[in-house]
């Protein structure tokens, strides 16, 4: 059963002026990988660096557009803090639109100082967000075999986490923990990928630490997690991307492609580092439309009877 929101999140989602209903995802007193430190919401200019509260805000669409399909939305920011509006909200309202429920999840970022082991918190949190919407999904009137999960940047490498390594960390023994957590598609947005070369730097230090070995380097570069049982994928990114090189989606897709595994993948010219917060050119602006279709494609998005 879900617990009474928080009074200190219920005063930030009324003074930052949040009008989406905020859900934490752990019982009070009973998340895993805590020290038990009692930390404060940092934010500033729409960045979150330190949670409080690890949740998810929840989007619906108008009932008379719900298609049952939904999505929860890693926000990216390098590990280093949550980039919640652009890589989050705008994208929810957008899907949203096209009938799909959306959850932006807040996740604890390694950087933390209340975490015991740094590398599980983010992966923890989308676990269990993942589960807590299918525990909920009848109320939520979801489709539990449509619930996908998107991300840019590193939030889209926090979404190839889930859906490459299949290991529960959740760590806390109640109903909701039960539940599958593998998203049945997974749409990734200019993602960081590889932890070892050609990468994001600030990525692999604030995930991983600065003097993390090869194999841990590998294990979490996800592309070498692919199997033939990983979710088709929606890969979108630009060949000028300054921050995450093009070659992060590139080893994805042919990792997806080397397993049969269904997928796309769209590389435009330009959009640099940002493609999914503005329009970089018209031909770039495409790959929400592009991704919708494919979401038709795949028939997560059908025609009402």
């Amino acid at each position: 059963m879900m617990q009474k929101l928080p009074l200190l999140v219920v005063l930030l989602v009324s003074i930052l002026g949040y009008s989406q209903e905020f859900i934490p995802i752990w019982p009070v007193g009973n998340m895993p990988n805590s020290k038990g430190m009692k930390l404060q919401h940092i934010e500033e200019r729409e960045r979150i660096t330190q949670v409080a509260t690890p949740g998810i805000y929840a989007f619906y669409p108008a009932p008379e557009e719900a298609n049952g399909a939904a999505v929860l939305i890693c926000p990216g920011g390098g590990y280093h803090h949550l980039t919640y509006n652009l890589g989050g909200f705008q994208l929810a309202k957008w899907l949203n639109t096209q009938g799909i429920a959306a959850f932006v999840l807040i996740y604890r970022l390694p950087t933390s100082p209340d975490l015991k082991d740094r590398i599980l918190a983010p992966v923890q949190d989308a676990q269990r967000a993942m589960q807590l919407i299918r525990f909920n999904a009848e109320k939520w009137n979801i489709d539990t075999n449509k619930l996908g999960i998107m991300g840019t940047s590193a939030g889209g490498h926090l979404a190839s986490i889930l859906g490459t390594h299949t290991e529960n960390v959740t760590h806390i023994n109640d109903t909701i923990s039960t539940l599958p957590f593998k998203p049945d598609y997974m749409l990734l947005v200019s993602p960081v990928i590889s932890m070892e070369s050609e990468t994001h730097k600030g990525s692999v230090e604030n995930l991983l630490g600065k003097n993390a070995n090869d194999t841990l380097k590998h294990r979490y570069s996800t592309y070498f997690q692919v199997t033939e049982d990983t979710p088709p994928t929606f890969l979108a990114h630009a060949e000028n991307d300054p921050a995450v090189p093009v070659s992060n989606s590139l080893r994805f897709y042919m990792a997806m492609v080397a397993h049969n595994v269904p997928s796309t993948l769209h590389v435009f010219p330009t959009g640099e580092h940002a493609i999914g917060t503005y329009n970089a050119s018209e031909l770039t602006n495409q790959w929400k439309q592009l991704c919708i279709l494919w979401l038709k494609e795949i028939r997560i998005i059908t025609k009402k009877n």
